[in-house]
């Protein structure tokens, strides 16, 4: 048997950041050593460094893998059942945090429409529409730059487990995702080329270690409930929550772009969502949510945790990145250094 090959596509491994990522990238090098139990994952903080990286590790096996890394790990049982534990912190966590306010599906897709009056200090679109420089839209680029460049791969899982109107509805938004057939038009490419615009290295993972865990966090959700057919509701949830939500903040991060002067490209990518995710949240709503509940009743309370916990953890990095930027700090590990003249 011959053991498939690496590409230059794979990422390096991200530098551990406490007991939990040191032994998965140790493991995830040669396969030995130890690995933290269950009851060692417990005593960790579910939304902190070390198990959000340590879980993004996991799953980025599922994606591209990294350099140096055999392809096989990817259903190392060891590894699975790390995940395991880590998975069920991370969800234990955010049940306890989102609670079950017992709301409909349809009530909480009208609250994500409800629009805050001005910048009410919790929206990261609001702020850098008004007040972001230049160099806060570079960051937030470079930690969206983790989600963006695998943006629609995670929501594609859930469509052989999907039938009738919603697998037809979330093919046909995952194929306006996917560039409607032409590569130069794929989401994640054009994400590259605002990238490029903002003097960015557009390279597959690059930031992953100047990502804090909120930002490794939000990735994570999707992939958690994307890997798992139980959580295929969650995920809906999670896909109708971002498409809901992403026209208004699209509008106004194109307008951040344009006044901070970012480059055709980087104001292109947020003007294509205004319009295209309009019309993905009818799309969403009428056939993918309201075809899987007509099929799945029983569904609907994963559907709503899906965008609670969504929601959560987009509260979570607001709260990081507008702390740190309203102190003139920069929000990342380590400092982006200046784009080339």
């Amino acid at each position: 048997m011959t053991t498939p090959s690496a590409t230059s596509a794979e990422p390096a491994l991200p530098r551990p950041r406490g007991v939990v990522s040191s032994a998965v990238m140790a493991a995830l090098l040669d396969g030995t050593g130890r690995l933290p139990a269950c009851d060692d994952v417990a005593r960790t903080d579910p939304y902190g460094d070390d198990v959000q990286l340590a879980l993004y590790s996991l799953y980025e096996l599922h994606y591209r893998g990294f350099e140096g890394v055999d392809p096989r790990r990817e259903w190392d049982a060891r590894l699975l059942g790390l995940r395991s534990c880590l998975e069920d912190h991370f969800i234990a966590a955010l049940r306890r945090d989102v609670g079950g306010h017992g709301g409909s599906v349809r009530e909480t897709l009208d609250d994500l429409l409800v629009e805050p009056v001005g910048d009410d200090g919790t929206s990261i679109s609001h702020y850098l529409q008004r007040h972001g420089e230049l160099w806060q839209l570079r960051e937030y680029a470079a930690l969206r730059s983790l989600y963006h460049l695998k943006e629609a791969d995670p929501h594609a899982w859930v469509i052989p487990r999907l039938r009738g109107r919603a697998k037809a509805g979330m093919v046909a938004v995952e194929y306006d995702e996917f560039g409607a057939g032409r590569a130069e038009d794929i989401h994640a490419a054009l994400f590259a080329d605002l990238m490029a615009d903002l003097g960015l290295d557009d390279t597959y993972g690059h930031y992953l270690d100047a990502a804090p865990a909120e930002a490794l966090a939000a990735v994570n959700l999707m992939s958690l409930f994307g890997l798992h057919r139980v959580w295929r509701g969650a995920l809906v949830g999670h896909f109708a929550s971002v498409e809901v939500t992403s026209s208004p903040a699209s509008r106004r991060l194109a307008l951040a772009m344009r006044r901070t002067g970012a480059g055709p490209a980087a104001e292109r990518f947020y003007a294509e969502h205004v319009e295209a995710d309009a019309v993905h949240e009818q799309v969403v709503r009428r056939e993918v949510v309201a075809g899987l509940l007509a099929d799945e009743p029983g569904l609907e309370p994963d559907v709503v945790f899906g965008m609670d916990a969504t929601g959560e953890l987009d509260r979570r990095l607001a709260t990081t990145l507008l702390a740190a930027w309203r102190r003139g700090a920069s929000a990342l590990r380590t400092p982006l250094t200046a784009p080339a003249q």
